[in-house]
């Protein structure tokens, strides 16, 4: 299609041993008969992948069409944040966050249709991102019980699979106490209190579909927080569940705030490793850490 528009189409090729690359062929074979160049994007590195998406911008770039789940398309937003370049999403992965708010199809066929049409009318959104240091985070910022988890999770060497997460989450169970946790908004100044989890949030969902900020919004310039806090082991057992609905928000020990600006710190005395920090479930480095929201910084297709 001479005139079109400029894609790069992005994937980890041993991602669910071969099935992106599976899937991004299929995708490549629907895209092309609708653009005017598609560059592939198959590295198995980030760098890898970021030297070969800056060489595509080079030559002219309009949109970035990612093919995986939350990591892949967290290494995206890095790449798209505060450009002209659209960030389109595939999703094949187990989270799927992004994609969720984006109300983006789970099938693959239709995401692409809906990338299609978008292709062929211009139709764009711009949404909201949080930062930490140079770092974009679209979805969640997470610190905390949920954090350590999956942090814990990622340093199991077994079981494989969703499993390794029961295993993770009974050892925090086990382990995990509340520090006392510093959160600084403009408008609510210094909340310092014993927390067990803080979660920041431009989009409403992290963790595959769990609602821990429900009323984010990522066109509204602010971010939601949550703060859980310290609570003793059985009423934790009572309030994990109420995550996956969002009615954890009406529970007395649980706090939530709206911010520009959000600045977290440990205070506390307890021994131990500083609290890890996740976002869009990558590790983000620990506590403290200052986050803001910044309008309009992602282009999507739409």
């Amino acid at each position: 299609m001479s005139g079109g528009p400029r894609i790069a189409l992005a994937f980890h090729p041993g991602s669910g041993r071969g099935a992106a690359a599976r899937l991004a062929g299929a995708v490549a074979t629907r895209l092309r008969p609708h653009i005017a160049r598609l560059d592939v994007i198959d590295a198995d590195t980030v760098d890898g992948a970021r030297r070969r998406l800056d060489a595509a911008r080079e030559r002219g770039l309009d949109a970035l069409i990612v093919v995986g789940g939350d990591g892949s398309v967290h290494q995206a937003v890095q790449f798209c944040a505060g450009t002209s370049v659209a960030l389109g999403i595939v999703p094949s992965g187990t989270g799927n966050d992004l994609a969720r708010a984006l109300d983006v199809p789970v099938d693959p066929a239709a995401a692409v249709d809906l990338l299609t049409g978008a292709l062929r009318s211009g139709d764009r959104r711009r949404l909201d991102l949080g930062r930490a240091g140079e770092t974009w985070f679209g979805t969640v910022l997470c610190t905390g019980f949920d954090a350590a988890v999956n942090d814990r999770a990622n340093r199991l060497p077994w079981p494989r699979g969703p499993r390794r997460y029961d295993v993770a989450i009974a050892a925090e169970m086990a382990s995990f106490r509340a520090r006392d946790i510093r959160v600084t908004t403009e408008d609510a100044g210094e909340l310092t209190m014993p927390a067990m989890l803080v979660a920041v949030g431009n989009t409403p969902w992290y963790g595959a579909g769990i609602p821990v900020c429900p009323g984010a919004d990522p066109v509204d310039g602010l971010l939601d927080v949550t703060v859980v806090g310290k609570v003793g082991y059985r009423e934790l057992v009572r309030v994990l569940p109420q995550l996956r609905t969002g009615r954890h928000v009406e529970h007395p020990a649980v706090t939530t705030l709206r911010a520009r600006a959000v600045e977290i710190a440990d205070v506390g005395t307890t021994a131990g490793a500083a609290w890890p920090v996740f976002a869009d479930g990558d590790p983000f480095g620990g506590l403290p850490t200052s986050i803001s929201c910044v309008p309009q910084a992602l282009t999507v297709l739409a």
